[in-house]
């Protein structure tokens, strides 16, 4: 028995070819486009490779001066089967036979089996001009497609733009709203409108818990669209990491115990001096937390450790319990609006915004950020088993704007 590569867009003449060469004994692996095929020929390395002409992203021409320039399939004998294409080209390219469509069903199987034990056609003397001729005729296809992608790019440009500046525009438009409601939220809850009756109380606090997720989402696409644009500001000044790091978790504690999360802590009890932005730090942090929090079960654990690596590494490392990420997915969840689940019946709030703006703001301040799953070491002396996200800031970075460009 034989493995045998059919590359062929046409699904009626796959089955064909596939019901003749598997009734034979062989096996018969499919791929539907050019790329494909030289991927799996690689991977599987057949015993021969039947190539359709007019097939999709590279034709046959191409696909089989692509498998003759690969050593592993230098020698195994390639067959086209089309009704286009003449044979001197074939030949000329590198098949070692060819066949015309429609297929001779009574004889298809025996005429693949004499190329299987050796047999060869051979291309006259003009192959060499044909080659030639082939040759520039791939040539000036690729070229064309060189013009094609050249044009796309320069849209998918204008597009990421014009995303970005929607993007801008929305925050602001969002944000500007937002600042009275917040205040006279304050105003009401602080009785300075007068009285409230524990009902109204009630709903306010609903509202103002409401109000306080708006915001953050909203003050989140604001960075992170002054991230992509170019026009985020970091302002440098002396700060005390381990204070930071103790806000972030004070103020994530209350929604931990809502949860009936328990929260492992262990922070230093000396100061950590370091230069930078300790808001937009903080910021990060949190987000951190919160993903955490999130994806937390109830009743499961989170734990933090805040440590000095070496003289110049500050450390902020969060571990929860929750069912981990897949690894294909963990370079991606730190890219902006990337979930795992973005579907709107998802089990967990946000955006998805918040591991890439703490990965923008890490790198800016010297450092950056690193996911494991599962954990790749204790935190907090716990080996827990779901995520762990490592944060890394330099003690004193070089200026923030020229390492977040």
């Amino acid at each position: 028995m034989a493995r045998i590569l059919h590359i062929e867009d046409d699904p009626n003449n796959r089955r064909l070819v596939q019901k003749l060469l598997g009734a034979a004994g062989h096996e018969v692996i499919e791929a539907e486009g050019g790329v494909e095929g030289i991927r799996l020929a690689r991977e599987t390395l057949p015993d021969l490779v039947l190539v359709d002409i007019n097939i999709p992203d590279l034709d046959g021409y191409e696909v089989t001066l692509r498998l003759r320039g690969t050593q592993a399939l230098e020698n195994v004998p390639i067959v086209a089967i089309t009704a286009e294409g003449d044979r001197d080209s074939t030949l000329a390219v590198g098949c070692d036979g060819y066949i015309a469509k429609p297929i001779d069903a009574a004889h298809f199987a025996d005429t693949i089996g004499q190329f299987l034990g050796g047999h060869r056609e051979w291309a006259d003397d003009e192959s060499e001009r044909l080659l030639r001729e082939r040759t520039q005729k791939i040539v000036e296809r690729l070229e064309k497609k060189i013009v094609e992608l050249s044009e796309t790019n320069r849209r998918l440009e204008d597009v990421a733009r014009l995303r970005r500046e929607f993007m801008q525009n929305v925050s602001h438009e969002l944000a500007t709203p937002m600042t009275p409601v917040v205040g006279y939220l304050r105003l009401l809850l602080n009785e300075e409108l007068g009285p409230l009756t524990d009902l109204q109380r009630k709903c306010l606090l609903a509202i103002e818990k409401s109000t306080q997720r708006l915001r953050s989402v909203v003050d989140t696409l604001l960075d992170v669209s002054s991230l992509e644009t170019g026009r985020m500001h970091y302002y440098t000044r002396a700060y005390d990491f381990r204070d930071v790091a103790k806000n972030a978790i004070d103020q994530i504690r209350t929604k931990l115990e809502e949860r009936d999360v328990t929260l492992i802590e262990r922070v230093p009890d000396e100061p950590m001096p370091a230069q930078g932005d300790p808001d937009k730090l903080l910021r990060a942090m949190v987000h951190v937390l919160d993903n955490a929090s999130k994806f937390t079960p109830i009743g499961g654990e989170v734990a933090v450790e805040v440590r000095a690596e070496d003289d110049d590494r500050l450390m902020f490392g969060v571990a929860d319990s929750g069912p981990g990420v897949r690894p294909e997915h963990i370079a991606r969840i730190m890219e902006p609006f990337y979930q795992v689940d973005g579907s709107v019946t998802r089990d967990h709030g946000g955006v998805g915004l918040g591991l890439a703006f703490a990965r923008r703001v890490t790198e800016a301040l010297g450092g950056g950020i690193e996911i494991s799953s599962p954990p790749a070491g204790e935190v907090a002396e716990r080996q827990l088993s779901g995520t762990l996200v490592e944060l890394r800031v330099s003690r004193s970075p070089e200026r923030p704007e020229a390492r977040a460009k």
